[in-house]
């Protein structure tokens, strides 16, 4: 049996834009699937290259600090 498809118009306003859903996870549950990804080349990582991420400010700290000195 086809499906039945309905055209609406378009509405003249756009809808307002609602945040994504947050959800809290540990950096050790994420990390290893950030890395794998990455090392995999997974192409859906790049969809999120410019998403922003909230850190705390101790890890932002660090972070800053690694990367102005890190070892050649």
């Amino acid at each position: 049996m086809a499906a039945h498809l309905r055209v609406l118009p378009l509405s003249r306003q756009a809808p307002p834009r609602s945040k994504p859903e947050m959800v809290d996870v540990t950096l050790g549950d994420l990390l290893p699937l950030i890395a794998l990804a990455h090392r995999k080349n997974y192409v859906w990582l790049q969809d999120f290259l410019d998403d922003d991420v909230s850190i705390t400010a101790d890890l932002y700290e660090v972070l800053r600090a690694f990367r102005s000195h890190r070892p050649a």
